[in-house]
């Protein structure tokens, strides 16, 4: 168990080693200074004059989003129609059928707005073709889409007083090009010379050791394996995700999909801190995020290192009784902390059964995708964050009686309401379709539907009011992991999460970005003996404070009804 800890301790200690230089290494591409990678200028021209694209504009906050929307519209549709139609297009050796219409609008849906949660199994419910040119391509999109608007929002950071925030194309084609593309291609070139697949070819009929014959899907898996973690997106090649050996064939593997998942979350941090040249701010955020996430962190093992009592209360030893479900090449720690990992960042990527942990790690779990913004994915995690520093801001100047100011610029009361929006939009989504469903199933569990609601279930009480509450928290936090108990191929839960993942991705985006420019368009105001310290210890509490009171007690009565309540039943 200490060389499993050492193993955990080490990984995260080897993304932070990689985070920082990141983080200034990204800080000066989008600052247009010089880089290694500057060789790829010609390339970058050369995709936006075959655009039409004039990379040089400025462009203010609603010319960046009305951007992001339009190009988001057409990959939509794309998506749609490529997953209805997979079976009639190329690259299926294994002749899966095209998607119905529901689960095609809830995958294109999923995966444009970089939930990538799957109500299908990869082996089977898409085509090599829609993994690559559809999954993957949406994967680099909707990565490269969020990290453009949190550089809109550092523009505006930065400037003393500016109508414009940068052009989103460049800072959009950027991301790609600078570091999403070099960095998933080294990663899948370690994924393919350890033993994940790369061929194109259909099933593989094998002998197990067992003497059972059986087929093992295969295909060009690797490359979309490393822009799912690097771009925090989520979505296995495999149904059994990164618990598949193929996915995830040993301990290298698993460190390097584990640091991918974080490094570039954790990097922006820095980034900000470079970019604005405020260290000292940017090792604030990352001091309540990393606290944020040793509070999940720190239950969650301990919770599943000392197992399940109820196995003791049967008069079998305990001991180490909690492996079901878990990846037991590697050990209970480690599944732990990918389990933490994924849900504090959005990936949602699993090498265990997320049904299958104790009570407590489900409640941790659920909370960091409540909370949402403790690293968070790939740019949509500060803007998350930034929401709460606004709110932060405001309540600090009124209590010290000052008209609140953030870097230079007055907080007034058009940015808070639109904080204020975004803020509770988050609690509102998750808590009314749960509760929307919780009626459908109680007062109609028969009604004369397809699939009916009594069937959505594999676990009844508690257990399954945290598996519904766990599909639309997932879908919110455009995470994407589930609760395997929960049968959501269906009409109702395909649409229902559709609905959330649209308002719950570009709503959170759109308000930050909008605050962002509507602040950085007032006047400068240079700092005071009264000026408001957002670099300092005292801040950050301040911060922490206002998570835990707007983000995590809103939902505490949820957790009290589901895995809380399941909890205090087994003691």
């Amino acid at each position: 168990m200490t060389t499993e800890i050492i193993g955990i301790i080490a990984t995260y200690g080897i993304t932070l080693l990689l985070a920082i230089p990141l983080g200034r290494y990204i800080a000066r591409v989008f600052a247009g200074e010089k880089v290694w990678t500057d060789f790829l200028s010609p390339f970058e021209r050369l995709i936006f004059r075959l655009s039409g694209i004039d990379s040089t504009k400025e462009m203010n906050w609603k010319e960046q989003m009305k951007a992001m929307l339009t190009v988001s519209s057409i990959w939509l549709v794309y998506a749609f129609f490529a997953l209805l139609y997979q079976d009639k297009l190329p690259l299926n050796p294994d002749h899966n059928p095209g998607q119905t219409p529901d689960l095609a609008f809830n995958t294109a849906i999923s995966f444009l707005v970089n939930c990538n949660i799957q109500d299908y199994s990869g082996e089977t419910g898409v085509t090599y073709f829609t993994q690559l040119f559809v999954l993957m391509f949406l994967h680099f999109m909707s990565a490269a889409s969020a990290i453009a608007a949190m550089m809109a929002v550092y523009k505006g950071l930065k400037e003393k007083s500016v109508t414009t925030l940068g052009n989103f194309w460049n800072y959009f084609v950027k991301s790609i090009t600078r570091f999403l593309l070099p960095g998933s291609i080294l990663i899948a070139i370690i994924l393919a010379f350890n033993g994940t697949p790369t061929s194109y070819a259909g099933k593989d009929t094998i002998i197990t050791m067992q003497g059972d014959t059986t087929q093992v899907s295969r295909g060009p898996a690797a490359a979309m394996i490393a822009i799912k973690h690097l771009g925090t997106n989520g979505g296995g090649w495999f149904g059994a995700n990164s618990a598949h050996p193929l996915e995830c064939p040993n301990y290298l593997t698993y460190m390097v999909e584990m640091i991918a998942q974080v490094v570039i979350p954790i990097a922006l941090i820095f980034a900000l801190g470079f970019y604005l040249k405020k260290m000292k701010f940017a090792y604030v955020i990352f001091g309540v995020m990393t606290i944020g996430m040793f509070m999940f962190l720190i239950p969650t093992l301990q919770a599943e290192i000392h197992g399940n009592g109820e196995i003791a209360k049967m008069g079998i030893n305990s001991a180490n009784t909690a492996m079901e479900g878990k990846e037991i090449r590697f050990g209970i720690p480690a599944t732990a902390y990918w389990s933490t990992v994924t849900t504090i960042i959005s990936t949602g990527s699993a090498n265990g059964a997320h049904d299958s942990y104790m009570p407590i790690t489900t409640a941790t779990q659920l909370m960091a995708m409540m909370v949402n913004c403790f690293y968070g994915g790939c740019g949509a995690g500060f803007l998350n964050y930034y929401i709460f520093i606004i709110i932060a801001v405001f309540i600090s100047g009124l209590m010290v009686g000052r008209t609140p100011e953030f870097m230079g610029h007055k907080v007034e009361a058009r940015e808070m309401k639109i904080a204020s929006i975004v803020a509770l939009l988050h609690p509102f989504l998750i808590l009314s379709f749960t509760a929307l469903a919780c009626f459908v199933l109680v007062r109609f569990p028969g009604i004369h539907w397809a699939f009916q609601p009594k069937n959505w279930l594999g676990n009844p009480g508690y257990h399954g009011f945290s598996e519904m509450l766990y599909q639309y928290t997932s879908c919110a936090a455009n995470n994407g992991s589930a609760m395997s108990g929960l049968t959501a191929n269906n009409f109702f839960w395909n649409v229902s999460t559709g609905i959330v993942l649209l308002f719950s991705r570009f709503i959170p985006i759109i308000g930050p970005v909008a605050i962002a420019g509507l602040m950085a368009q007032k006047k400068y105001i240079p700092e005071s003996a009264g000026t408001l310290r957002t670099d300092t210890g005292t801040f950050g509490v301040m911060t922490m404070a206002v998570i835990i009171i707007i983000a995590a007690l809103a939902f505490f009565p949820a957790l009290a009804l589901g895995p809380l309540a399941e909890f205090f039943t087994m003691k």
